[in-house]
């Protein structure tokens, strides 16, 4: 058989599906573009000891990654400075890093960063646990304008400080400041609207739409409400008092369904969202995120059930009624996202597991040892290439092609 010579496409045609590749497969902002833990790549695979692609060193801290236009960008705490580190995707190098004074915050724990930068095409926004907000030129770095949104609010700081990724809806940035949220124009910084003072949450500002309005979930001490973006008012309030005001993790969409789950044995609730209050389906101790949320995938919830500091378990969860499918104990601590069908879990103490997405039962693919110390932050997965760290600092980029 004669094989034809494929067709040669033109090169402006070819840098379009590259961008379009690349584009799909980043992860510009927390919890991924469609901010539920899930990543779109398909292709990928870890199995026996991953291949180290680079190390880093970033200093102190619990920030996760947010990666596009090919580069990765974290946060860390070293001498009295907090850091925003901009690292190239491919080799690990520093294309550029603010630092800026910062307390460390080591109320009860290490300290150190807590929030994770937000990437925005050519912009990233960063706010600090004691509400220093930036906004930096993603290439240089350079800073096009910064504020310190707690000073001007005179919002109270939360015990651990705010947690919260900024969350860019249209021309506005939604942060987890206040009660219930506050925005300001992307493009200066300058205040549109602000709710009141009380210590807010501890969780990002989570996005959704109903009857054509576009409003946002924010989490504050003793509860999770609805405001409307453009002014910030507020369409609901579900009261939800948790022990040390820790409503970390985020809420978790389905349809008409809204997730929430806590730690410090509060537990979980499943809500249906109307157009005023949301009415309760079902409340359970059944799992209990402390701070890194579940993903759901099929109906199931995926997600550590537990404290950091007690017997802590993998759960499988039916959305629907509460129900366990399934419990793995060896897992004990940690933090997952999800990929094609499978969940990547990277364990307190450094191990990553990749395991089957599946209600059936646990089914372990490959366990590897990967990091020491305390890990925390969640896993990224983009462009084949898998993303860890640890609290004192250390970064590993995996291959997972």
């Amino acid at each position: 058989m004669v094989m034809k010579p494929l067709p040669i496409l033109p090169a402006a045609t070819l840098l379009v599906l590259s961008a379009t590749s690349l584009m799909g497969e980043d992860w510009p902002v927390w919890r991924g573009p469609t901010r539920d833990g899930i990543s779109v790549e398909k292709s990928w695979k870890i199995s026996g000891e991953p291949k180290t692609l680079w190390e880093a060193e970033v200093g102190l801290g619990f920030s996760t990654f947010v990666v596009a236009q090919g580069r990765v960008l974290t946060t860390g705490h070293a001498e009295n400075k907090d850091t925003v580190w901009c690292l190239d995707a491919v080799t690990g190098k520093e294309v550029w890093k603010h630092e800026y004074p910062a307390d460390l915050g080591d109320k009860y724990y290490e300290g150190g960063t807590s929030n994770t930068p937000t990437i925005d095409g050519d912009k990233v926004y960063h706010l600090s646990r004691w509400g220093d907000l930036f906004c930096f030129e993603a290439a240089s770095g350079k800073i096009v304008w910064q504020k310190n949104v707690q000073q001007e609010t005179e919002a109270n700081i939360p015990d651990w400080g705010f947690a919260g990724a900024p969350l860019v809806q249209d021309h506005l940035l939604i942060l987890n400041v206040g009660k219930a949220g506050l925005a300001v124009e992307k493009a200066t910084g300058k205040i549109v609207w602000k709710s009141d003072t009380d210590a807010a949450g501890y969780s990002t500002p989570f996005p959704y739409t109903r009857g054509g309005k576009k409003l946002v979930i924010v989490s504050s001490g003793d509860s999770y409400t609805g405001v409307q973006v453009e002014d910030g008012t507020p369409v609901w309030n579900y009261r939800w008092n948790t022990r040390y005001g820790v409503n970390a993790s985020d809420p978790i969409l389905s349809d008409d369904k809204l997730f929430i789950s806590t730690g410090y044995n509060k537990g979980c609730t499943l809500l249906k969202l109307t157009d005023s209050q949301p009415e309760k389906v079902w409340e359970s101790k059944v799992l209990k995120n402390q701070f890194n949320s579940s993903v759901l995938i099929g109906g199931y919830l995926y997600g550590i059930d537990g404290d950091q500091n007690s017997r802590c378990s993998l759960k499988c969860v039916k959305l629907e009624d509460g129900k366990v499918a399934w419990e793995e104990k060896s897992v004990g601590f940690g933090s997952l996202v999800a990929a094609d069908g499978r969940l990547v879990i990277l364990t307190e103490k450094g191990e990553l597991v990749i395991a089957k997405a599946s209600s059936e039962g646990f089914e372990e693919i490959t366990r590897a040892q990967v990091l020491n110390g305390r890990c925390w932050s969640s896993p990224v997965l983009a462009n084949g290439r898998l993303y860890v760290r640890n609290a004192p600092g250390k970064v590993i980029c995996l291959e997972a092609k």
